[in-house]
């Protein structure tokens, strides 16, 4: 038996749950619904998201996370393209990291236990690959978390006031942070309650990387996949239609 898979009372080794967000408004896509409910090559967004851990072996099941004006959507998408391994979904809050906290409260309280491997995925990033999803679990059983990172092949730049630029840093050493990012349950909910409980709370926290970092907790690396873009603008969806036309729809 691998030594790195924990166990629980019962002798099987520990939930693997993707907790999908997808409670946002899509605002910048000048669209009349949210952008995970838009339609790209044939299907919305959301149902390309959830089929990634509907077929993935090693997830044992998804929650969801959306505004409560979309949660009947939401049923009704799921059991159109049969999401079978959907285990509820909750109502989301004012901030996204406001809903990744309900998502993280939700497996708690539907009795998944700090050992579970949560997999926390933007509703709105339909195209990662089957092994970096298995890199993120395979990375919380070895060193306690996963965040999918791709190397930048622009040169980024820092600046204060955005208009002049204030820091370079070096291009070798830059990269992009993706998602999955993924945790054990206690650890992440524990990091949420942390921040919550300091002035500002979430503010400029825009994920669960940047959560790590101010508290000082070591994040670790797991590569992902070029394309796996988190849909923002009209052009992302019209990229995306022709990589998924391209892999044959996958």
């Amino acid at each position: 038996m691998d030594a790195s898979i924990t166990l629980n009372d019962r002798g099987s080794r520990e939930p693997v749950v993707a907790v999908v967000f997808a409670g946002g408004a899509g605002t910048r896509m000048g669209a009349a619904m949210p952008k995970q409910f838009l339609e790209l090559n044939g299907k919305p967004v959301l149902a390309h998201v959830l089929e990634l851990f509907e077929r993935q072996p090693e997830v044992d099941r998804i929650r969801l996370v959306v505004q409560k004006e979309y949660i009947s959507a939401a049923e009704s998408l799921c059991r159109e393209y049969g999401i079978g391994k959907l285990a509820g979904i909750c109502e989301g809050g004012a901030s996204a990291q406001e809903s990744i906290y309900r998502g993280l409260l939700a497996c708690r309280e539907g009795g998944d236990g700090d050992d579970a491997i949560v997999l926390l995925h933007d509703g709105v990033r339909p195209y990662v690959l089957p092994e970096v999803i298995s890199a993120n679990i395979a990375g919380v059983r070895e060193r306690g978390n996963a965040v999918t990172f791709t190397p930048c092949f622009e040169t980024l730049v820092i600046s204060e006031d955005g208009q002049r630029v204030s820091d370079i840093p070096p291009r070798r050493k830059s990269y992009a942070a993706q998602a999955p990012q993924s945790f054990r349950l206690g650890d992440i909910l524990a990091a949420h309650e942390r921040v919550r409980a300091m002035p500002g709370g979430y503010e400029d926290l825009v994920d669960q990387a940047t959560i790590c970092w101010k508290l000082g907790i070591p994040i670790n690396l797991v590569p992902g996949n070029r394309g796996n873009v988190k849909i923002t603008t009209p052009e992302d969806i019209i990229s995306l239609e022709a990589l998924l036309r391209r892999e044959g729809g996958r």
